[in-house]
């Protein structure tokens, strides 16, 4: 990952719907439903021309997290117990990955998000000898999530591969918040200063307060000061960038200001996710950020200008079932 992660243009016609089969390690087949089991973990297989050892041409045109395979590599379910979620990235070979370089002091980074939004987890998998990652599931409560696989093999390109997955049980869609510069997350107030311009570099910069206080140490996490995850409503489009400067380096001061530069492909409503830590706590604050003119008519539950691609789902909120990190 680079320290600005673009959003690539988008291409109509993304790849077809994703099959889901969920903890039993089965992969749906082209034209297969949803499987649903009361086991914790999760497996998805992308049907379409994209497939296991496969190039998309349009792969180069999207953004991460839309494509189960990519460049030769390909994001695989592994049956696992309950409490657990596994996967493998499929080589060009055919073979499962076991050599990752470690980008941002981790080799995977593990994002998952409901459709909705409302629910969202960083987490940071075990790698076992034969290529498969292990990590207690971080899909709490039931809805349609979606998972992405951030990583870089070594001698190739980084890359975000996604996968959808079903948690069953009653589930309730929850309405996207309203756009807000400023929201509260365990007793820290966080402010948004910048807007999303379409198709432009955007600064965007977070301020850290506590009881009306700046916080001026801001704790490395992960080599950062924070981390910044943004996601499309609809296609759930994946952008993951970190901020300027580094820890320690003499020039990045540890707060209470962090500053991003991202780049979004196109109007409509984003999910940020913004990772800091202190007092040796993860915190995560959320922001919804219109990109472009906001819509004329926006109903609590849709209305955004409708990216290409496909959009399963829409509303989120902060209440969220699965939130944290590890």
């Amino acid at each position: 990952m680079n320290t600005v992660t673009r959003l690539g243009g988008f291409a109509l016609g993304l790849a077809a719907v994703f099959g889901a089969a969920y903890g039993i390690g089965q992969v749906a087949g082209p034209a297969a439903p949803v499987a649903e089991s009361s086991h914790d973990g999760g497996a998805a297989h992308q049907s379409g021309p994209v497939g296991h050892g496969a190039h998309d041409e349009d792969a180069d045109r999207l953004p991460g997290g839309l494509l189960v395979s990519d460049r030769g590599y390909t994001l695989e379910p592994v049956a696992a117990p309950a409490g657990e979620f596994a996967f493998r990235i499929g080589g060009p070979d055919g073979r499962p990955v076991t050599r990752f370089d470690v980008a941002h002091d981790k080799r995977m980074h593990l994002i998952v998000a409901r459709r909705d939004l409302s629910g969202f987890r960083h987490v940071h998998p075990d790698l076992a000898p034969d290529g498969t990652w292990r990590v207690a599931t971080p899909l709490a409560g039931p809805g349609q999530w979606r998972a992405f696989a951030d990583f870089a093999p070594t001698g190739g390109e980084p890359l975000t591969l996604g996968m959808d997955v079903t948690v069953p049980g009653a589930l309730t869609e929850r309405p996207l918040p309203a756009p807000s510069s400023s929201t509260t997350v365990d007793g820290y107030t966080v402010t948004l200063d910048g807007t999303l311009e379409p198709g432009r570099t955007s600064p965007l910069t977070l301020t850290v307060s506590r009881d009306g206080q700046p916080v001026t140490d801001l704790e490395p996490y992960l080599g950062a000061y924070g981390h910044l995850v943004a996601l499309r409503r609809g296609d759930l489009a994946y952008l993951h960038v970190h901020p300027e400067g580094t820890p320690g380096d003499g020039r990045t001061p540890p707060g209470p200001a962090v500053t991003f530069l991202a780049e979004v492909p196109s109007v409509g409503s984003y999910r940020l996710y913004l990772d800091f830590q202190h007092g040796e706590s993860v915190h995560t604050a959320e922001f919804t950020v219109i990109a472009g003119p906001p819509p004329t008519s926006a109903p609590t539950t849709g209305g955004d200008p409708a990216p290409s691609g496909p959009a399963p789902t829409g509303g989120a909120d902060h209440g969220t079932p699965g939130h944290g990190h590890n």
